[in-house]
Formats: C-alpha cells, sequence, structure tokens
C-alpha cells in the first residue's frame, strides 16, 4: 500500500525576467541532488493571450505575476516542507526568497487551495470535468459570468480542448470580441 505524500505550493520570488532560467535550474538541482522526491512541480504563471492588431489576432505568452514561480512541494512536517527542499530551492541561482516568509530563515506558507485552483485556471490547468456543449459558429449565446454577464454574443470560434468560445458582444454599438469559458455562458436562450 503506497502512502501518499502530501504537497503544497509555494510561491519563490526571483529576479524580474528570470522566472525562466530560475524554473530551468530548479527542475535541474531537483534532478541532481535527488530532491525528485520532495519537489515536484515548477511553474511560471503565465497564460496565453489573444490580440487584435490592425485586423490580425495575435497570440502572445503573458507573465502574469513578473518575478514568481510557483513550486509544489511535500509538506511532511505539519504541513510545512522539509529542510532539505527549503535549502534547495532557497540557494537556487535567481531565487530572492520565498512570498509569506517572515524572515531570518523562517519557512514560508504555502498557498491556499483557493488560491491554487485561481492560479491553475488562469493558467488553463483546471482540472475540472471537461463540459461537453453542443455548439456551432455563429450561434447566438446569454453570457451568464464575468463584466458581460446577461449580454448576447455571437460565437465566432470554439476551442473544445481549452473549453473556451470566442464570442462578439455588442458594446455601445460596436463589436467586441471576447472569449469565455464553457462554464461561462448558456446556449438555451
Amino acid at each position: 500500500m503506497t502512502e501518499e505524500i502530501e504537497k503544497a505550493w509555494f510561491v519563490v520570488h526571483t529576479y524580474s525576467g528570470y522566472e525562466h532560467k530560475v524554473q530551468a535550474n530548479l527542475e535541474s538541482r531537483t534532478q541532481t541532488m535527488g530532491m525528485a522526491n520532495q519537489i515536484f512541480r515548477i511553474l511560471v504563471p503565465e497564460q496565453e493571450v489573444s490580440t487584435v492588431q490592425d485586423g490580425e489576432v495575435k497570440t502572445s505568452i503573458e507573465n502574469d505575476f513578473p518575478g514568481y514561480v510557483l513550486v509544489e512541494m511535500a509538506t511532511p512536517q505539519e504541513g510545512n516542507m522539509t529542510d532539505e527542499a527549503w535549502y534547495v530551492v532557497r540557494n537556487t541561482p535567481g531565487v530572492t526568497g520565498f512570498l509569506g516568509s517572515h524572515g531570518a530563515g523562517s519557512k514560508p506558507n504555502s498557498l491556499l487551495p483557493e488560491e491554487v485552483d485561481l492560479l491553475m485556471k488562469r493558467m488553463g490547468m483546471t482540472g475540472q470535468a471537461k463540459v461537453d456543449l453542443d455548439l456551432e459558429v455563429g450561434q447566438t449565446i446569454k453570457i451568464v459570468a464575468g463584466p458581460f454577464n446577461g449580454m448576447e454574443g455571437i460565437v465566432r470560434a470554439i476551442d473544445h480542448e481549452k473549453q473556451e468560445v470566442e464570442a462578439t458582444v455588442e458594446v455601445f454599438g460596436r463589436e467586441t470580441p471576447t472569449e469565455l469559458g464553457f462554464n461561462d455562458i448558456d446556449t438555451n436562450i
């Protein structure tokens, strides 16, 4: 019988612009120092953003929190990481400290589960079940969440993998494009 390891997410502060370098360094150090059983996933919180410029849709990756990296670690010591894992992360080149640490060598607080869920959803890494909607391009939908709540939109594109639709909403007499999650729309109008 395998014992399930308790894990928690911690926020590591880095030099701005060095997030991916810190991620690579930390992944390498985790393997070479034999910490794979205590340090699991290392993520840079970013999301794909589409913008329309000069009539063309341009997609780019945008860093949600410059200067921060998320690290999932084992928490066997009353919900806290081990001294070894703390040392490995803290002494990785480019890391300046942990968010939620009170200084003087104290260990940081982990993120709350609700905070982790919100971050994962923003990054498109939700563990939620896929929603199966019968949608077609050109179909009218009702928006049930977000800034356009209560308004109707017309579906322009559907991404079943990301569980999103691109729709246009009329705002002040102009068509405004927006991206909506399947959970944010109602097809029964």
